[in-house]
Order: C-alpha cells, then sequence, then structure tokens
C-alpha cells in the first residue's frame, strides 16, 4: 500500500478551501461508479451542506458512495444530515467513536486524520483541508490556511487500495471494491502514497521527510501547523542546516491551539542556534502540512509533525517529484513568509529566557522520548460504527487490527 513510487501522474495544488471544494464537489457530480471520502471533520455547515447534496445527487444516480468520518472530529453530526444521506443509499461511517463524559469528548488519541476523496479510481484528492467553513476566506481572521492536491495516474489506484483496506480493517464490505482505477499515463510527475498507522506502518511518513531531509543539498521549506517532532527530525533539521542547506520553517503564529504554539515555540531555539530560519504566520491560523526538499521533492497530506500525527493518528501523505509542482510551492510559500510572516530571532527568544529555559530543556526532551513512551501502550483496534438506512441510531459495527 505504501512505499512504491508511480511515474506518469498529474498534479495540482489547491490552496484553501476556495480551490478545493469546487474541485471535489464537481468531481462527485460527475462520478459514474464510487466516491470514497474520508475526513476527519465534516460540520453541518454551508460547506457541508454542500457536500451532502453533491453526494445525495450522486447516489440518486446509482454511484457507490463511502463515506468515513472521525468520530471525534465529527462528533457532533446530526441525526437528520446523516439519514439524509443514508436513505439514498449513501453509507455513513464513524470512526471509532465514543460516548461524551460531562459534556466532553474522550477519544483523543488514535484519530482518523487522513483528508482523502477518491471518484471512479480516476481522480484523487489527499491534503489536509476538513469539511468545514473555517477553511475558506469568508469564516473570517480564524480561516484556516490549507493546501491539498488533485492527483491522476497511477498513483490513484493506491489511494483506492488504503480507502477500500482500511473498510475491510473495519469488518465493513466493500461491494464494487473490485473497481479497478484506471493506471492511464496523465503526466510527468512521480508519486508515492504513505500512510501512518498502528500496525505496518507506523514510520513510513516520518521516514519519508527524514530521507529528504538528509539527501537535502539546497534548500528544505516546510509548513506544518503543529511543530513537535521527535528528537530524529529535530537533529536532522540541525544537520541539514550545519552543512549549509537553507533550512525554513513556516509555523503558526496565530494558533487556534494556543497550548501547541507553546510547546512548539520550546524548540525553536535549539534550530535557530544552527541556522535554522523560523518564520511565523500570523495572518490567519497555519493548517497546512506540507514540505518541499531542493527543486524536485514536495509531500503534501494531512500529517503533522507532532506526536499525535507521528506516533498515534491514521495519516496520509502524497510524497511528489516534480520540479514544476516543487517551483509552484516554493514560490507560494516564499511569498507567504516574506509577506505574511514575522522572522523569529534568537533575541526575541531570549526576552524572559531565564524562566523559559528549564522549560525548553523539557519540551526538547518529551519531544525526544513522547514516541518511545507511546509505544508502551497497545493501539486499540479501530472501529467503524455504521449509520443504518432506516434510523441512524440503528448501527453495525465492524473491527479490525490496526
Amino acid at each position: 500500500m505504501t512505499g512504491v513510487w508511480h511515474g506518469q501522474n498529474q498534479v495540482e495544488l489547491l490552496i484553501n478551501g476556495e480551490d478545493y471544494f469546487p474541485r471535489v464537489f464537481e468531481a462527485i457530480r460527475a462520478a459514474r461508479h464510487e466516491v470514497l471520502v474520508e475526513t476527519f471533520i465534516i460540520f453541518e455547515d454551508p460547506v457541508g451542506q454542500a457536500l451532502q447534496q453533491a453526494l445525495i445527487e450522486a447516489a440518486e444516480r446509482g454511484v457507490r458512495i463511502e463515506v468515513t468520518a472521525d468520530g471525534y472530529g465529527t462528533a457532533d453530526l446530526g441525526k437528520a444530515y446523516i439519514e439524509a444521506l443514508t436513505r439514498v443509499g449513501v453509507r455513513v461511517h464513524l470512526f471509532d467513536p465514543r460516548p461524551k463524559m460531562f459534556g466532553m469528548r474522550t477519544n483523543l488519541f488514535r484519530r482518523l486524520h487522513r483528508k482523502i476523496v477518491v471518484v471512479d479510481g480516476e481522480v484523487a484528492y489527499v491534503g489536509g483541508i476538513n469539511f468545514c467553513l473555517d477553511h475558506l476566506q469568508e469564516f473570517g481572521p480564524m480561516a484556516k490556511q490549507d493546501y491539498a492536491v488533485e492527483v491522476r495516474g497511477p498513483v490513484v489506484a493506491d489511494i483506492h487500495r488504503a480507502a477500500v483496506e482500511l473498510l475491510a480493517q473495519c469488518g465493513v464490505d466493500t461491494p464494487g471494491a473490485g473497481l479497478r482505477p484506471s493506471p492511464g499515463s496523465q503526466g510527468r510527475s512521480a508519486m508515492l502514497l504513505a500512510i501512518r498507522d498502528n500496525d505496518a506502518h507506523q514510520d513510513d511518513i516520518e521516514d519519508q521527510y527524514m530521507a529528504a531531509i538528509r539527501n537535502a543539498r539546497e534548500r528544505l521549506l516546510v509548513a506544518n501547523a503543529y511543530f513537535f517532532p521527535g528528537y530524529r527530525l529535530l537533529r536532522e533539521l540541525r544537520n541539514a542546516a550545519q552543512r549549509g542547506v537553507q533550512v525554513s520553517l513556516i509555523l503558526q503564529g496565530q494558533p487556534d491551539m494556543r497550548w501547541v504554539w507553546v510547546l512548539g515555540r520550546l524548540l525553536y531555539d535549539y534550530l535557530l542556534r544552527d541556522g535554522v530560519q523560523i518564520y511565523e504566520y500570523c495572518e490567519k491560523p497555519l493548517h497546512g502540512k506540507v514540505a518541499l526538499a531542493d527543486r524536485e521533492w514536495s509531500t503534501v497530506g494531512s500529517s503533522n509533525l507532532d506526536p499525535l500525527s507521528l506516533s498515534l493518528n491514521l495519516e496520509a501523505n502524497l510524497f511528489i517529484r516534480d520540479p514544476t509542482f516543487n517551483q509552484r510551492l516554493f514560490a507560494h510559500l516564499s511569498e507567504l513568509a516574506e509577506t505574511r510572516c514575522k522572522p523569529v530571532t534568537r533575541q526575541v527568544l531570549r526576552r524572559g529566557y531565564w524562566w523559559r529555559a528549564p522549560l525548553m530543556f523539557l519540551g526538547f526532551h518529551a519531544a525526544r522520548h513522547f514516541p518511545a513512551v507511546l509505544g508502551w501502550f497497545p493501539a486499540h483496534r479501530p472501529k467503524l460504527t455504521t449509520a443504518a438506512a432506516e434510523s441512524p441510531d440503528t448501527i453495525a459495527c465492524g473491527s479490525g487490527k490496526s
């Protein structure tokens, strides 16, 4: 499922919901056989309603549709919304839902964080964008900055297979899963799909990052929303800067979760003192998970560089070898850094250093050891709860190993 590079793909960068939602909804409306959707969040806002309408119209034409959303991120999806989908044959699955305790969601860890859409095995969308209004500029100053890609070509078969296998692992029967995605030549991009799970692919995404950082000779540019990686990746970023690679990080400056931003900042001095450049994006919350190395390698996906994504969640990233795409992403991120970010300097960090130094020490070693500590705990088996057509309260459960 992961680890195989395919050539002759076509890729297009989609920036924010303004690019992403029209493309996805258009593809669903044009679907002839099958639509597979995986996402962390669906909200009942205008975006969620537009998704619902596109899926209903496709299902009424006889298209088989599987929608899988995370039970934590999509905990509040209403019965009427689900029933409108199941009534026309859309199968709606919630990944590992748990009851709330004192009004709070309790299933924080090992979430389905992938964002994948596959239509007819011909076109796929992978990235970090959920189905909610806060990925559109009309949402206001807290609208998120985020990315996805539209891809066609042989790699779509791997994306399709990943979505089908998740359903099968969780005991969901997949009629029509025999659909054979078209491998036809589409473009000049080589691509690899890497997933992260709690079984055979625990380090696949991190390993691809590590290889790119080690092999970089000219430039590394990472834009990541939640930055608190393990020691291995931190060390490789420093090593790259020490051997003369221009290493730049674009991180959150207007965080949607302030405590995550505080933790990430504890690691800044460790990187800055060896020449890593850090920019904080302050125009709005950064939600992207993208990176590039030198003039060919890039990645776009759902995985943050933090313990939840690298050690716990189910994630999916596409790794791309394409000079044209690399340059497109580089130009965009460079403009972001130059015009909409503030550089972080050691002088700024030194203010109040006396009280932050102990926290920096603890934060650094927490990043170093946290993935190993998590490995002491058994990974529970993922479950999908499937809404029945006659009533969203009637469910059929399946489970399999993660």
